[in-house]
């Protein structure tokens, strides 16, 4: 949910008085669809973040420092060339609509000033990042061509043109009366789309609040406006205006009990007081960055690569166990032909020659009542090679069995790693510790190596903890990681932690030559419960002992040990004692 054109103009009031005068010290591209404009003013570092992802376009200051591809892409390098070193000379709205210009200005050696603009749309799957000169495209950050648009192209050399749709009326320019005026003329049903139908910058949430404010149902129909209710829009929207016109804005965000995004806005959302929370924030830009946390941890584009893979390979394994399953019983009923074979070679000479059944005493029934037989008989085959087929089909399954076995022991130990590579996919937050797993299934064989050359990515280092009582704990996000802190970084005495038969993380307190105490052991379980498959569940059992104890078979995956004289606690995981642990 993004922000209307309305709320927008506050935001952008604020980036302007915030931004203005500032140099563009450098540009960055975290990911196809997001820029980072690092700005210097006055005795302060500023970010800018511009987002045109079709889910959640925004633009706002922020702290994060997001991480950035090895190769910039070709957009970021002609930003690069064209905006580092300028200065903005001011952020505007257009209209009253989801687009924001940005102005950089350049001095030449001649003392002239030349302008370029950064054109922001925030418009939802349309949204878009467009660089202009004197309203000539340069480039955008996604080209748009007449194969996807007849009506408007953004390609580099073109003259840039407006969205369609900005005839509609701004509520900060035009009378009220004109806008309602206009509403009722209008043959669209329901008031709440024909504000936004009428007035640029209206979006949903908006017009819901007027009606809520004017006391009429959000269902209300056009024709059904009495002049009373035009009196009573008037004055609602004249309090939702008067916010943004003299500058006394109050951003609010909305979210319901799973802390869902329900609204946004520079103004209180009194429609929706009684039923979700209100959160309320000093600048719009925390706002928007808030509603950004709401949308959950992010997958970088080769997580996501990689999860499918991982996936799709699991799923894969999980049918060939069902089969290899279903053959182990069948091959379980070999001795039933073994037996067969005995009965048939015992009545040798007493068997017909012409009948394809035959009853005979069951040599290996326990039942006096019920010791018969049924054999089927090949009629083709002498008595004697009957048997001895009997007997080939037991040796053959008592072979298919032992291999069978061995299949299944192998497809549930492949199981087993591809569940710890999901796990360190989940905790994964770099493109180093992408790098290391990579590596990893390339290295077992579950990936091919790509042929085309990529940039080194240096290997990701174990995450580090420190205790209340301040001893220091190793934490191994992902298989390589693991094998680091267990075998190389560890010593023999110190404490070792694992989830009890569930994939995650090898976790080592530094006890040193001493007995940690008992605070220190549940820091470390925690973290190694948190950093599993189970850091969702409850109770979860965790397993310590001495490094000294856990070993590596020979030949095993990354990050497979076996260990012994362990003890086992049980932890709850909660994510904000692992924030307090954890070194930022």
């Amino acid at each position: 949910m993004a922000l209307d054109g309305l709320s927008l103009s506050t935001l952008l009031i604020e980036l302007n008085n915030k931004l203005t005068g500032g140099r563009i010290d450098k540009i960055f591209q975290p990911d196809k669809y997001t820029l980072l404009l690092w700005v210097r003013q006055t005795n302060e570092n500023l970010r800018l973040l511009i987002s045109v992802n079709p889910k959640h376009p925004r633009i706002h200051l922020t702290e994060a420092a997001l991480e950035n591809p090895a190769t910039p892409p070709a957009f970021c390098m002609l930003l690069r060339k064209h905006l580092e070193g300028g200065r903005i000379a001011n952020i505007n709205q257009h209209s009253l609509d989801r687009i924001a210009l940005i102005s950089i200005d350049f001095r030449g050696e001649d003392g002239t000033i030349t302008t370029k603009d950064l054109t922001v749309e925030l418009m939802g799957k349309h949204s878009n990042i467009i660089l202009t000169q004197n309203n000539i495209i340069l480039d955008a950050i996604k080209r748009i061509g007449a194969n996807l648009s007849r009506s408007r192209q953004v390609l580099p050399r073109m003259e840039y043109t407006f969205p369609p749709g900005q005839m509609r009326l701004n509520l900060l320019t035009a009378p009220i009366s004109d806008f309602f005026n206009a509403i009722t003329t209008l043959e669209t049903p329901l008031v709440t789309k024909a504000m936004i139908q009428v007035g640029i910058g209206i979006g949903p949430i908006t017009a819901k609040e007027i009606l809520w404010r004017a006391g009429l149902p959000s269902d209300i129909a056009t024709h059904s406006l009495d002049n009373a209710d035009i009196l009573a829009l008037n004055e609602a929207t004249q309090s939702i205006i008067s916010y943004i016109k003299w500058g006394e804005s109050l951003p609010t965000v909305m979210t319901n009990l799973e802390g869902e995004l329900a609204g946004i806005a520079s103004f209180p959302l009194e429609h929706l007081a009684s039923k979700y929370t209100a959160h309320n924030f000093s600048t719009m830009s925390q706002a928007v960055e808030f509603t950004d946390s709401l949308s959950g941890k992010k997958q970088l584009p080769e997580q996501t690569i990689l999860s499918k893979l991982v996936s799709e390979e699991s799923n894969r394994l999980q049918r060939k166990k069902l089969i290899l399953i279903q053959e182990l019983a069948d091959a379980a009923n070999s001795d039933f032909f073994r037996e067969c074979g005995d009965i048939l070679m015992a009545n040798l000479y007493n068997l017909p020659q012409d009948q394809d059944k035959v009853t005979l005493e069951n040599l290996y029934s326990h039942s006096l009542d019920d010791n018969k037989i049924i054999i089927n008989f090949d009629t083709r085959l002498s008595p004697l090679e009957n048997a001895q087929s009997y007997y080939t089909k037991y040796n053959k399954l008592k072979r298919a069995k032992e291999s069978l076995d061995g299949q299944l022991r192998q497809c549930i130990e492949e199981i087993a790693y591809l569940e710890s590579i999901t796990v360190s996919l989940e905790h994964a937050t770099n493109s180093s510790e992408l790098g290391d797993i990579r590596e990893e299934l390339i290295s077992t064989g579950y990936l091919k190596r790509a042929t085309k050359r990529r940039m080194p990515i240096p290997p990701s280092s174990p995450l580090t903890a420190v205790t209340p009582d301040g001893l220091m704990i190793l934490i191994g996000k992902n298989n390589r990681q693991n094998d680091i802190v267990t075998f190389k970084q560890a010593q023999h005495n110190d404490i070792w932690f694992h989830t009890k038969d569930i994939p995650g993380s090898h976790v080592i307190l530094r006890s040193g030559s001493q007995n940690p105490p008992l605070q220190s052991i549940e820091a470390a379980a925690h973290l190694a419960a948190y950093y599993s498959k189970a850091s969702q569940s409850s109770n979860v059992p965790v397993d310590y002992t001495q490094r000294r104890y856990v070993k590596k078979p020979s030949g095993a995956k990354p990050g497979f040990v076996i260990y012994d004289h362990q003890n086992t606690i049980y932890i709850t995981p909660d994510e904000k004692i692992v924030a307090s642990l954890v070194k930022k």
